[in-house]
């Protein structure tokens, strides 16, 4: 790859933002409880994309995942695999928000969101990043455009999936079929101008609240299609608490939406 892209349709040459071998992008996992999982993730990360950086953030985890990821990280002699250990388990969207700003301090130019538990594969990152490498700022895996696929995923999981993603397209009016999808890569642009330091949101919701305030901000949100598989190993911490709050918070996103778009302050 050259260091930059030449544009089918109007020949412009755009900067290549990623490497072939992921350099300058950086994985965030977030972890509780997935010491069996993590070795797998982040040896599949690495044959994918030799200089892919990780961070890995861990809420204490009591099965000892904090200690995994420090081995792993000590025995990296590239230094590619990093740790940061949080003292509370408060939620998904707390342990990326810290694992972006950890990112932010540091030279990368695309930071990814992935799950810890191989749901998220990473052989596909690559097309993530190509997505970003044309001209994207947000780049989301969807489960649910051409090309998704689900693989073992209970039934009622699936349509608790569907049905969230219909509710917030129709409520937000977003074009975006998988907008509670966690498997992502932003531009470290997308991530310094959503004022990060605001959001509260969780779970489902945290994906959405970026989602929408990147489409709010006039960023090129695109989704590629992945396969998604469900866990083999260990349980999923989706909760009904973190459904009422994406349900609560996008109503009011969207009734705030259509009234400054009818010109009513709010």
């Amino acid at each position: 790859m050259t260091n930059s892209d030449r544009s089918p349709a109007g020949g412009v040459e755009r900067p290549t933002v990623v490497g072939p071998d992921g350099e300058k992008a950086l994985v965030v996992i977030p972890t509780f409880n997935e010491r069996e999982n993590l070795p797998l993730i982040i040896g599949r990360l690495q044959t994918t994309l030799s200089a892919i950086h990780v961070l890995v953030v861990d809420d204490s985890s009591p099965d000892g995942t904090g200690e995994v990821a420090d081995e792993l990280a000590a025995g990296d002699a590239a230094g590619r695999i990093h740790v940061l250990h949080r003292a509370d388990k408060d939620g998904l969207g707390k342990a990326y928000l810290a694992g972006f700003d950890w990112g932010l301090t540091r030279d990368y130019e695309v930071v990814i969101e992935m799950d810890a538990d191989g749901s998220h594969a990473p052989e596909q990152l690559p097309a993530l990043l190509a997505t970003i490498n044309d001209g994207a700022d947000l780049v989301i895996g969807s489960r649910y455009v051409r090309g998704g696929e689900l693989v073992n995923w209970p039934r009622r999981r699936e349509i608790l999936s569907r049905g969230a993603n219909t509710y917030a397209r129709v409520a937000l009016g977003a074009g975006i079929h998988d907008i509670t999808a966690g498997y992502r890569a932003y531009r470290r642009a997308v991530l310094e101008k959503i004022s990060l330091d605001t959001v509260e949101s969780a779970g489902y919701c945290f994906q959405i609240d970026l989602a929408w305030r990147s489409i709010q901000a006039g960023f090129d949100v695109r989704e590629v299609p992945i396969t998604f598989t469900e866990r083999e190993i260990g349980q999923s911490k989706m909760s009904g608490g973190v459904m009422s709050e994406a349900f609560v918070k996008v109503f009011r996103w969207g009734v705030q939406s259509r009234l400054a778009q009818l010109g009513v302050r709010r």
